[in-house]
């Protein structure tokens, strides 16, 4: 609380003439205590002036002058740091980029090639889960079931694209909730009519400016009502729609209703893109390179950022070079062609890219030895299963047992390895008690376990009535209802063992696999 006194001491202090700004500050100080009661609080100066009445927090750093107050109050949850993370990414210099994904595997690549960050991309989200257009038919689920998957690929901050909220007012905030929810660190809406165009098509429509700004506000309270310190980029389709004033007019609309970032689409010149820049100077402007053939001219990196542009995505990138790629797999496939090495990466490259490597040294650290494995049986557990057999009085005590051999290792050393040697079923003396058993309990089970290596591990003989104990020493079997695939045979015993019929035939976790034959 040491620091929130300290700043309000300040505030109290500073001298300003400007009524709006001193109600701004307060303001921002009784914001801050809210953050350090319940969340992580960094403090840097950033300005507070008259030039922002009714904004809550400012981004961007500038010259200072006598008349003005530099603070920013930054609160976000545990669960949001990537939040903080793109904030720290538009208060940092230059332009910074970021490729549009459209899945996990997508967005994972972005990372690895060094971007800071991530857009995804309706266009490229509905073309790629749906194989239909941009036209308002994907929905506001299928959105966010997408993003949960691209944000848990990634570290880096990922921008969702919220298109135009997906209703009203109302229907806004669910969605900056869902957007919240899935890990999403900004949000895209847009002052489209529904159903939504796509942008740089025809057809496109814009709502009132009364419910455009109104988009806005809504989901200014549902950050707050969150917790949450979601960047909003308040986009408007305007340019198109209507014309270039109109557009500029909805930007700094946006922006004073507390948009953290604001994007035209389809600004059609330079001089345009530098008319937005010079729009609510003090918010951060996005620019969209739509490649093959927008609407906007396409311009270097260094030339945006000349312009005053601060984030710039690329939509088509990832999903344009895919669809290319594809075809041409396809078009070689179909001609009795493999794909030509230079497009098609090795498999131990696939296998990185996707993360084999890391999901083998993350397994490394649960790993057991092969001899606590449920196929690979030592001798005393079949001992004690002889054992308990008897005392349950289902095998005669003439059946043999578990016997072990040393047999010459590679080495020329003497090794001892468990030798599982089958059950041979006698004749019994006394067959009242095979009398008193069910016809099904009395029959006996072959049990074989063969490894992935082809060696057979188990291969024994036992009466069904020790079906209850099996799973003990063979895991892979347990949920396995044997008892039931005995009741529906109708097997008759025959004397050749190859002839016995199968119940059971499935691998194991370990990719053994377990047979069991009824005789």
């Amino acid at each position: 609380m040491m620091a929130t006194a300290n700043m309000a001491t300040f505030v109290t202090g500073c001298s300003t003439d400007n009524k709006a700004s001193s109600d701004f500050l307060r303001s921002s100080v009784r914001d801050s205590v809210l953050c350090q009661n319940n969340f992580r609080v960094s403090e840097t100066l950033f300005l507070a002036s008259s030039a922002l009445p009714g904004r809550s927090r400012s981004l961007y750093p500038v010259r200072a002058s006598k008349r003005h107050l530099r603070f920013k109050v930054s609160c976000s949850t545990a669960s949001e740091p990537r939040a903080s993370v793109l904030r720290d990414i538009l208060a940092s210099p230059g332009l910074h980029q970021g490729p549009a994904c459209y899945d996990a595997l997508s967005a994972k690549l972005v990372e690895n090639a060094g971007f800071t960050f991530t857009f995804m991309s309706g266009f490229s989200v509905a073309a790629s889960r749906l194989a239909l257009p941009d036209t308002g038919l994907i929905s506001y689920g299928e959105m966010v079931d997408q993003g949960i998957h691209i944000t848990s690929a990634v570290s880096i901050p990922v921008i969702g694209d919220g298109d135009n909220g997906y209703g009203n007012a109302l229907n806004v905030k669910r969605t900056v909730r869902g957007y919240i929810n899935a890990g999403f660190a900004g949000i895209l809406l847009e002052d489209q009519v529904s159903p939504k165009a796509c942008g740089h098509t025809r057809g496109r429509k814009v709502v009132s400016r009364e419910e455009a700004v109104m988009r806005i506000k809504a989901a200014v309270d549902a950050r707050k009502e969150s917790l949450s310190d979601i960047i909003i980029v308040g986009r408007t389709d305007a340019r198109q729609a209507i014309s270039l004033e109109e557009a500029l007019w909805r930007a700094e609309a946006m922006a004073d209703a507390g948009a953290d970032v604001i994007f035209v689409d389809a600004l059609s010149s330079k001089d345009e893109m530098r008319a937005l820049c010079n729009t609510a100077k003090m918010i951060p402007k996005m620019a969209n390179m739509l490649e093959g053939g927008g609407k906007t001219p396409i311009l270097t990196p260094m030339e945006l950022e000349e312009l005053g542009f601060k984030i710039v995505s690329y939509p088509l990138s990832l999903i344009g070079v895919s669809i290319s790629a594809m075809q041409d797999a396809l078009v070689a496939l179909k001609s009795g062609r493999m794909p030509p090495p230079a497009s098609l990466p090795s498999f131990e490259d696939i296998k990185k890219v996707v993360g084999f490597d890391d999901y083998y040294e993350e397994e490394s650290r649960y790993s057991i030895s092969s001899s606590s494995s449920g196929s690979n049986l030592k001798a005393e557990q079949i001992k004690e299963m002889d054992t308990n057999v008897q005392s349950e009085g289902f095998l005669p005590a003439s059946l043999s047992s578990v016997s072990t051999i040393n047999k010459d290792s590679s080495s020329g050393d003497n090794s001892e390895e468990d030798v599982i040697v089958p059950y041979v079923l006698e004749e019994s003396e006394d067959d009242s008690q095979t009398v008193s058993q069910s016809k099904i309990w009395s029959r006996v089970l072959r049990v074989k376990v063969t490894g992935t290596n082809g060696i057979v591990k188990l291969d024994v003989r036992i009466p069904a009535g020790f079906l209850d104990g099996l799973a003990k020493i063979v895991p892979g079997v347990a949920g396995v209802n044997l008892a039931a695939l005995l009741d529906e045979s109708s097997y008759t015993f025959q004397d050749d063992l190859e002839s016995g019929k199968e119940l059971l035939d499935i691998n194991d976790g370990r990719g053994d696999r377990i047979q069991i034959f009824l005789e």
